[in-house]
């Protein structure tokens, strides 16, 4: 009798340790791919979307070098230089090291059935508290991310693919955050008079705390993998 109902449990409990073997192999599977990516520039035109702000659109060129070197560089020759809180890829939202993995189940996003993960690092290093992924099993790829962070609110990446799909780049994305964890990146503030002062701002940003700001990029084309100095990066003084 024992022993029977020892195989009745380990017959109840093998479906649950095989989905969150099979969730765990997905997410790193998925992080690989993702990660394959070292570098990239592309022309992008980019849209921010804050309600007691009118900020034109923006084109010019983005560097990428993981893990985190991001710059883009406007027609006009001025530097924009993201905010640790802008997170203007995919990589940035994905936990690194080990994580753990729960299987949340399948949604349909834009006609599309997709997977949802839920991942915790184990690690205390990346800022990352929980991070949920909408991930497409047979293309192996991210249409939404929703990362919660320790310092930085919670912010939702939506991906749109097309030309670039092999290697896991978006033709657009949509950043959504917490328009009390927003900050303008340097080069966006300087020459824009329609952008309140500094304390008009705060102000602002206390009447709408709960509200979102949205970040739309699209890039027009990408060059990937060719390599990037750091001096790109480096900030003109």
């Amino acid at each position: 009798m024992i022993r029977i109902a020892a195989i009745a449990v380990l017959l109840f409990i093998a479906p649950f340790r095989m989905l969150a073997t099979d969730a765990g192999q997905l997410y790193y599977a998925l992080r690989t791919k993702v990660l394959q990516v070292k570098d990239y520039t592309a022309d992008v035109r980019l849209k921010i979307d804050i309600d007691y702000m009118k900020i034109p659109d923006l084109s010019g060129k983005l560097y990428y070098k993981a893990p985190d070197k991001m710059k883009m560089v406007r027609k006009d020759g001025i530097s924009i230089l993201p905010k640790k809180n802008i997170n203007l890829t995919l990589s940035s939202l994905i936990p690194a090291g080990n994580v753990t993995v729960i299987d949340v189940g399948t949604a349909t996003l834009k006609g599309r059935k997709l997977r949802i993960l839920k991942v915790i690092p184990e690690e205390d290093n990346t800022g990352i508290v929980l991070s949920k992924i909408w991930v497409d099993e047979a293309a192996m790829l991210a249409y939404r991310t929703e990362t919660t962070t320790k310092d930085e609110g919670t912010v939702t990446l939506d991906l749109e693919y097309g030309k670039y799909v092999k290697h896991s780049l978006p033709d657009k994305i949509a950043i959504t955050m917490d328009v009390k964890e927003y900050k303008l990146p340097k080069g966006v503030t300087m020459d824009y008079s329609e952008i309140p002062k500094t304390e008009d701002l705060k102000e602002k940003m206390k009447d709408n705390k709960n509200k979102k700001g949205v970040i739309e990029i699209a890039y027009l084309n990408y060059v990937v993998n060719k390599g990037i100095s750091d001096a790109v990066f480096k900030e003109m003084k």
